[in-house]
């Protein structure tokens, strides 16, 4: 059977989880796009499924201890050379809090431990445990390393109640599947150059006037274009946001650095997204040394405007597709949709920076997708699923 996944050995991990059921439409999902399926299970798991079921579905034998092939004596460095991606579904709790604390105690986390290639984690959990802060923590943690998350989802919860904590749809574990193998071309050809992060604007060599801005956003868009088959540029100001690994990074600090690294990219680009949240304002003349407190008189700081780098990279774009976000605390449509008119960008992502869900450093946004004929509110994203709705649209502006 040929594919996307054709030829390519994904390792599917199934954890001690009512969901683990689910994970038979993985494997057969996966299958059917041609990829070679091996099945890890945890002692747990073989409580809720049978290692028979796996077995007959991938023609594989079913990995579950340390030792139980004694023809391979480090079988979990074997198993994790031998996959192209490994994919955690349903990821526990405790998977993913052995994965960030780098614990090594059984065949399933020693084998995640010597993984080197791409990883997908589905959680899958009682409510109060996913939103607990240490799995909050344990996620993040994960997740900075490069670790891609999908989901939970929202619905009803073996336990009874109706929140987050469910596995998320099948399909869309697939989904990151196959970006994590590049096995996705939908923006093949495309060159995108992305900004993200703040700007540092100096008052002197140690104070600077800044922003709140983590760069999860831009970073967000930088994995999930390289997912889809783009060839990404990111123009990363200060952020706590690391980088994801594929990406080419120009690092920067001040709005005129940002400019000029953005302009050189976008000669050589097919697609500009503008994510960073760069100062509009500047200190006039700043201090070539560190300013001392009773020594010298800071009664004000005079500022100038810093270059309008979405204004004129939109006016240059030619044939290109450019688009921009506006980080709003009030009424941000209308604010958006004035921006849109006088940056003459060809879209702007609207969000309200004021919401406990969709501020700097959150890992969710609430936005709008604004052009010139429509305005569309979409629903509550996680970042990296809202990346990916705003690369699909802004690829289809060129329709």
């Amino acid at each position: 059977m040929s594919g996307r996944a054709e030829g390519r050995c994904v390792l599917v991990c199934v954890t001690g989880c009512i969901a683990a059921y689910k994970a038979c439409e993985l494997v057969r999902i996966l299958q059917k796009e041609g990829a070679r399926v091996k099945v890890l299970m945890s002692e747990h798991a073989t409580q809720f499924i049978g290692p028979a079921t796996f077995r007959a579905l991938t023609h594989e034998k079913v990995a579950i201890g340390l030792f139980d092939d004694p023809s391979d004596p480090i079988h979990h460095v074997s198993l994790a050379k031998e996959a192209d991606c490994i994919v955690v579904a349903p990821a526990t709790a405790n998977i993913i809090a052995k994965m960030a604390h780098g614990i090594a105690d059984d065949l399933m986390s020693t084998t995640l431990l010597a993984a080197t290639g791409p990883i997908v984690v589905a959680p899958a959990m009682n409510v109060n445990m996913w939103k607990a802060a240490a799995t909050q923590e344990n996620v993040c943690t994960i997740r900075a390393r490069g670790v891609r998350i999908v989901g939970p989802g929202r619905g009803y919860l073996a336990c009874g109640d109706v929140d987050e904590g469910r596995l998320t749809e099948v399909s869309k574990i697939a989904d990151a599947v196959m970006c994590e193998l590049g096995a996705t071309d939908t923006l093949a050809g495309e060159r995108i150059v992305i900004t993200a992060g703040g700007t540092h604007e100096p008052i002197d060599p140690v104070r600077y006037i800044g922003n709140r801005s983590s760069g999860k956003m831009g970073v967000a868009l930088a994995r999930e274009a390289r997912a889809l088959g783009a060839h990404v540029t990111l123009i990363l100001g200060p952020a706590t946001e690391p980088a994801p690994a594929g990406v080419d990074v120009v690092p920067v600090e001040t709005a005129a650095q940002m400019l000029e690294a953005t302009q050189a990219a976008f000669s050589r680009a097919t697609m500009l997204i503008c994510a960073a949240a760069v100062a509009d304002y500047r200190p006039a003349k700043p201090a070539s040394r560190k300013l001392k407190k009773g020594i010298d008189e800071l009664e004000s700081i005079q500022l100038e405007q810093t270059d309008d780098i979405l204004a004129r990279l939109s006016h240059d774009r030619g044939d290109r597709i450019v688009i921009g976000f506006a980080a709003e605390t009030g009424n941000p449509i209308d604010y958006a949709q004035q921006k849109l008119a006088r940056k003459g960008c060809d879209a702007i992502v609207a969000n309200d920076v004021s919401r406990s869900d969709s501020g700097f450093g959150s890992d969710t946004n609430k936005a709008w997708w604004i052009t010139a004929h429509a305005t569309e509110e979409l629903p509550l994203l996680s970042k990296s699923e809202l990346a990916r709705t705003l690369l699909i649209r802004a690829h289809d502006l060129r329709s």
